[in-house]
């Protein structure tokens, strides 16, 4: 190849071929290189990563599925309403994939209908998905995904864990409740998420069980969308209605929102109602006044999802370790308090 030929000089991107003519090899042993082949020698596979290195030369994906009759690709159904904790979850996916050379295509659902649900999943399975995770917070997409018994492996994800984990939603809840009743609080109030969400359900239940436990009536709780917009406009109403001294908010946007109605009417976070939210969002900590919330892990939950995929595929991470997720922590900060006598 003549000067004049170079990707340099002809302005266009490197070639597999490019790579084999600078390391002396085929542009077969290229292809078996980028392929993780071990049947290379050490010294071979050296001097094609070095020419790979050398040209900048990215290997060209549609091409690498040609030759190896796998696609590389997982399938990720989403919920169209997303939350900072979905969000979390598929960004940690789609780092874990990419780290063991996959590559992700997501789907948003547009409802949980069972046929929305279908026609979403065939749309994944016609890119030639090898495996599906899907970040499923409603209750009504599992048995329709038991129900396809779909030809590659399938992740189910939620922020209560993986098919092979678990994040105790309840026992989070549980534990902001119990934290509240320890401060004297008896007059608890409940605002929940969305009634066909798994994680609403569980923290509504976790809720129950602690009032319960210390003989203490529960009131009703509201159902919510896990929107700020919703804890305002709920948090207006119930400061109207009800004489607690105390909230639980299904997430941290509606604590934030009641938080903001507290405010309107001239009272004060924690000294007239102390307020508790669930996610411990980045914001969460900069609040006026810092908000307590319970703390998990959607990283490890969705790192750990991909690793369980990979399992299912034959496959694992370039050093072999499992990534468990951090169990769910009650993070104290300032917008709670004993209530006043």
């Amino acid at each position: 190849m003549s000067d004049t030929d170079t990707p340099e000089a002809t302005g266009r991107a490197p070639s597999i071929r490019d790579v084999a003519r600078l390391a002396g090899v085929s542009y077969q042993t290229v292809s078996r290189v980028i392929n993780n082949s071990p049947q290379l020698r050490p010294e071979t596979a050296a001097k094609v990563r070095s020419a790979i290195a050398e040209l900048k030369f990215v290997p060209n994906q549609a091409a690498r599925a040609l030759a190896t009759s796998r696609s590389r690709l997982i399938g990720v159904l989403g919920p169209r309403a997303t939350t900072h904790g979905t969000s979390a979850m598929v960004q940690a996916i789609e780092s874990a994939a990419r780290a063991a050379g996959y590559r992700l295509t997501l789907t948003n659902l547009a409802t949980s209908a069972p046929d929305d649900v279908r026609s979403s999943i065939d749309h994944l399975m016609q890119q030639s998905i090898e495996g599906l995770i899907a970040v499923a917070p409603q209750t009504r997409v599992v048995p329709i995904l038991d129900e396809l018994k779909l030809p590659v492996p399938v992740q189910i994800v939620t922020s209560t864990g993986t098919s092979t984990t678990r994040n105790d939603q309840s026992a989070g809840a549980r534990a902001a409740v119990r934290h509240l009743i320890e401060l004297g609080h008896s007059r608890i109030l409940h605002i929940a998420g969305p009634r066909d969400w798994v994680e609403a359900d569980h923290r509504m239940r976790g809720y129950l069980a602690e009032m319960d436990a210390n003989d203490l009536s529960p009131r009703p709780p509201v159902l919510g969308d896990w929107t700020a917009q919703f804890g305002f406009e709920a948090g207006l109403e119930l400061l109207r209605t009800e004489d607690a001294t105390a909230v639980f908010a299904g997430n941290d946007h509606m604590a934030l929102g009641f938080m903001h109605a507290v405010r309107a009417i001239g009272r004060s976070v924690p000294e007239d109602i102390s307020v508790v939210g669930f996610d411990d969002v980045p914001e969460s900590a900069h609040l006026w006044p810092p908000l307590t919330t319970v703390r998990q892990d959607f990283v490890g939950i969705g790192t750990r999802a991909v690793t369980d995929l990979l399992a299912s595929l034959g496959e694992s991470g370039d050093d072999g370790r499992v990534v468990e997720p951090d169990h769910l922590r009650l993070i104290v900060r300032s917008s709670t308090a004993p209530p006043r006598s």
